[in-house]
């Protein structure tokens, strides 16, 4: 089992704040009166109101459940991971960082895929770690972390961290389970392997019973950004063991879900159907997109992911068709890192089947065919 830090070890740092909600679940009943948290709760709010209603204004007045418990209830039960084995937060990205600060100290080498999601390398240079990248394994049909490089770094470098984006963001490439398993297997036993699965309910096997493991050694992170729609109010949840997430749990900002992002969470998860049928009109999309580009003879790469990846000849042509594009008003995405600049990412929404929205791609992709 990998180890934590030193300074969390021991029986310290406590949150001094738990919160109202998890004060009435400790003594088992309701405390009517918030005498003592100092929120403003006689705040009028008649802008607030005039502008978004009631209901919304009442969402604000209170610091949030620490605990996100009423989140936690419902993604355990849709998804049947046990309850104690999750802790919600700020989203995906705020997940990251809040892994890294559990496991590594300054000084720790991690490992990623050189161009995966760059936000892991931000968090990971900004916490004073030793970021060590791997190229992905590139060939006809694939982009893809390069897992057996990166057990291979992880052993020779003593990483204390290895960092997986499955589904793959930017590539789209999605690593099966038997992969994933032989890849915790394998690497040392004091490493920690965080599993970034942002893009997993676009998978089509994304009720497995693979995807309800809680696995020793591994911090599996998800969102309610992609397919809940959720990504202007910041929430996501990790998967790992109990005692994993007491770890997490102290150094934690206690109110980083606010009260108006856990009732809006609560509601989506109500309603899993409409999820449900978004995925489904998400992955038609993609394919419509996929289709349409191969047709006129861009190199799209595999996807289980709400985008697709185009694969260009080089990074100079990706550069000035990302550039054409966004002066015309098209933003799309082109990793930063130097090693993926000849791919392309487009979502898979609507706005993006409309005719005539990458007049400029086509062309280009036009000229190179013929």
């Amino acid at each position: 089992m990998p180890r934590f830090p030193d300074h969390l070890t021991g029986s310290g740092p406590s949150n001094p704040f738990p919160g109202i909600k998890v004060l009435e679940r400790r003594i088992g009943r309701e405390i009517p009166h918030r005498l003592g948290s100092n929120e403003g709760l006689d705040m009028p709010h008649r802008a607030l109101r005039e502008r978004f209603g009631d209901a919304m204004a009442e969402h604000v007045y209170c610091y949030g459940d620490s605990e996100a418990l009423g989140v936690r209830q419902r993604l355990s039960a849709l998804h049947g991971f046990p309850l104690e084995a999750t802790l919600v937060d700020a989203g995906a990205d705020s997940l990251i960082a809040l892994a890294l600060r559990t496991t590594a100290t300054a000084g720790s080498t991690v490992v990623s895929a050189s161009g995966t999601y760059p936000t892991f390398g931000y968090f990971a240079r900004g916490q004073g770690c030793r970021l060590i990248e791997i190229p992905y394994e590139e060939r006809p049909g694939v982009l893809a972390p390069d897992l057996d490089t990166l057990l291979h770094t992880a052993w020779k470098e003593q990483a204390r961290l290895v960092y997986l984006a499955n589904p793959d963001n930017p590539s789209g490439h999605l690593h099966g389970d038997d992969a994933i398993r032989r890849l915790r297997a394998e690497l040392p036993d004091d490493c920690w392997l965080l599993l970034d699965e942002a893009y997993h309910d676009f998978r089509d096997d994304a009720d497995s019973t693979f995807s309800r493991e809680v696995l020793p050694g591994v911090i599996r992170l998800r969102t309610l950004s992609k397919a809940h729609g959720l990504a202007g109010l910041r929430i996501g949840y990790a998967i790992a063991e109990p005692d994993t997430l007491e770890m997490m749990m102290k150094v934690r900002i206690h109110y980083a879900v606010s009260t108006l992002t856990l009732a809006a969470a609560e509601t989506v998860l109500d309603h899993n159907e409409e999820v449900r049928q978004h995925v489904s009109d998400v992955k038609a999309r993609r394919q419509r997109l996929a289709d349409h580009f191969s047709a006129i003879g861009a190199e799209v790469l595999p996807s289980a992911t709400n985008f697709i990846a185009l694969r260009l000849p080089s990074a100079e042509l990706g550069e000035r068709l990302n550039r054409e594009l966004l002066e015309a008003g098209r933003l799309i995405a082109r990793p930063a890192h130097p090693d993926l600049g000849h791919i392309l990412r487009i979502t898979a929404v609507e706005d993006a089947l409309q005719p005539g929205r990458f007049e400029i791609l086509e062309k280009a992709l036009a000229e190179m065919t013929r």
